[in-house]
């Protein structure tokens, strides 16, 4: 089988794809056919030895993959051969087979593309956790959304929607807001023109905001922060803009607010049963049309370092996904 290989850290242009050994079902495994892989920012950081979790060389990146099963370890039950199924697996998704863990497996409905499925977890998952779990957002409250066009901001916008907020999106361009507002943003700020704090109390008229989502960090959190509502929550999702914030303290005294951690990553770990209902919460909303996750561009096995540059370079708006049939 074809795979995309890591074999040295480096930038995505030091991927190689080579015919490696098809693998074989071990107990408690299936053996997927992969139909799509999504690819995420952190797999730009796994191949330059950048982040936490480090693979066992060679690897493929990839941690989200939708495919059909192919072959059935032992002491498996609930699944058959030729399910359809998605799951997340940290890395090895960008390759023509991979033996899975079957516990990580969730069914996908028939009407649901295996390219669509490939982009739920990682992205849909981290957010409707943060939403739902975390931040407790409620019908009637104001969300905003930083970083609004990339993966997890997208699915922050159409969640957000779907779980009856007004949603505002930020964004660096005029660009990205058209594309926010494409999905359901009722309000839109470029904060590389405005001043996020005074926009948002502005949207709210001097209000504040009820729950922020920050998947971007640097300068942008203290911002957002200054213009939260009183017993507002504040979601930390990530630092897609390099810089870990220091916050004043304070701010959370003077607001009432919340400041609230989201690590998607342990959550599934602690409580996979409780992320197991979500993910199929999310399936339930993508099957009836209410969520329709956007993708950036598909691209063939072969074409997976462009597909990393892309993200490396903040070009994409939603997920990019890897056919490896192509």
């Amino acid at each position: 089988m074809r795979a995309v290989l890591c074999k040295e850290f480096g930038p995505p242009s030091s991927l190689v794809v080579e015919d490696i050994s098809s693998p074989k079902a071990g107990k408690g495994e299936v053996i997927v056919d992969v139909k799509a892989a999504a690819l995420n920012f952190f797999d730009i950081l796994i191949i330059n030895n950048k982040y936490q979790f480090k693979p066992e060389m060679p690897f493929s990146p990839g941690a989200e993959i939708a495919g059909v099963i192919s072959q059935i370890g032992a002491g498996v039950s609930g699944f058959e051969i030729g399910d359809r199924i998605m799951a997340y697996i940290s890395h090895g998704g960008c390759r023509e087979e991979v033996a899975v863990a079957a516990d990580k497996l969730v069914k996908i409905p028939n009407q649901i593309d295996f390219k669509i499925a490939a982009g739920l977890t990682v992205t849909y998952g981290t957010t409707y956790h943060a939403l739902k779990d975390r931040a407790e957002l409620q019908a009637g409250e104001t969300l905003a959304v930083l970083g609004a066009s990339g993966g997890v901001g997208q699915s922050a916008v159409e969640l957000g929607k779907v779980m009856g907020a007004r949603v505002i999106a930020a964004a660096s361009s005029d660009d990205k807001l058209e594309f926010c507002k494409s999905i359901g943003a009722d309000d839109l700020i470029n904060y590389s023109k405005e001043n996020l704090k005074d926009s948002l109390k502005a949207l709210t008229a001097g209000e504040g905001v009820d729950v922020i989502y920050d998947p971007v960090g640097a300068d942008y959190s203290e911002q957002a922060l200054r213009a939260i509502a009183w017993k507002g929550r504040f979601l930390v999702v990530g630092f897609a803009a390099g810089g870990i914030p220091k916050i004043p303290l304070n701010l959370t005294l003077l607001k009432g607010c919340q400041i609230v951690g989201v690590f998607w990553g342990a959550f599934i770990k602690r409580c996979p049963e409780e992320d197991r209902a979500n993910t199929k919460q999310i399936l339930q909303w993508v099957a009836d049309g209410k969520l329709k996750p956007h993708i950036h561009h598909e691209y063939a096995l072969e074409q997976t370092s462009e597909a990393l540059e892309a993200l490396a370079n903040r070009e994409v708006k939603g997920k990019v996904v890897i056919i490896p049939g192509v």
